[in-house]
C-alpha cells in the first residue's frame, strides 16, 4: 500500500514517465503473449530427412539417418513460444512421441515375424532359444538403459534449467536409435 502511495505522488511530476508507463505495459504484454504461445510441432522435417536417408540408403545400411534426428523438434523450437524451456521440452517430447510411434510399430513387427520363426523352429524340432522372448528380453533391458543413460544426462546439469530439455533430448535420441535398430537399419 505504502508502495502505491508513492507510485501515486510520482506520476504527475514526471508527465513523461507516465506517458511510457501504457507503452511498457503494452509492450510487456505483447511479450508474455508471445512467450505463451505454444510451440507447433510436425514431424514433418524428420519424416523428410528419414525419406532423404532412405532414398540414398535403399538397405537401411547408411548411418546418415541418425542426422534426422531431432530436426522436427528444431524446427518446432523456431515457432512462437518454442524458445522457452517448457517450449523446448514440449518440441522434444513431440519428436519423441513420433519416434515412439515408430518404435512401437517396428517392435510389433518384430514380434510378429519371431513367433513365426519360433513356430517354424519348433516345427523342425529345434532347441534354439526362442527369438521373440530373447526381443522382448533385450527391450526390457533397453528401456532399463535408456532410463539410466537419460538419468545420467539429467544429472550433468546439475539442477539446472537445461535439465528438462537435455533429458528429454536424450529420450527422443534413444528412442529414435532402437526405433530405427527395429526397423532394420543397420541390418546384419
Amino acid at each position: 500500500m505504502a508502495y502505491e502511495r508513492k507510485l501515486r505522488s510520482r506520476q504527475p511530476v514526471n508527465r513523461r514517465g507516465a506517458m511510457l508507463g501504457p507503452v511498457i505495459l503494452a509492450g510487456t504484454l505483447t511479450m508474455g503473449a508471445s512467450a505463451l504461445a505454444e510451440p507447433v510441432f510436425s514431424p514433418e522435417a524428420t519424416e523428410t530427412c528419414v525419406s532423404e536417408a532412405h532414398a540414398t540408403s535403399p538397405g537401411l545400411s547408411g548411418h546418415a539417418v541418425l542426422d534426422c534426428v531431432g530436426r522436427a523438434a528444431v524446427a518446432c523450437m523456431m515457432t512462437p513460444g518454442g524458445d522457452t524451456t517448457i517450449g523446448m521440452m514440449e518440441c522434444l517430447d513431440g519428436e519423441r512421441g513420433y519416434w515412439d510411434g515408430r518404435l512401437s510399430a517396428a517392435f510389433a513387427g518384430r514380434v510378429a515375424i519371431a513367433k513365426e520363426q519360433d513356430a517354424e523352429m519348433r516345427e523342425l524340432g529345434s532347441a534354439a532359444a526362442s527369438i521373440e522372448e530373447s526381443l522382448r528380453a533385450m527391450h526390457q533391458a533397453w528401456i532399463a538403459f535408456r532410463n539410466a543413460s537419460c538419468l545420467y544426462e539429467q544429472a550433468q546439469w546439475m539442477g539446472g534449467t537445461g535439465g528438462g530439455p537435455g533429458t528429454m533430448a536424450c529420450h527422443m535420441q534413444e528412442t529414435a536409435r532402437q526405433a530405427l535398430k527395429l526397423e532394420g537399419w543397420w541390418g546384419q
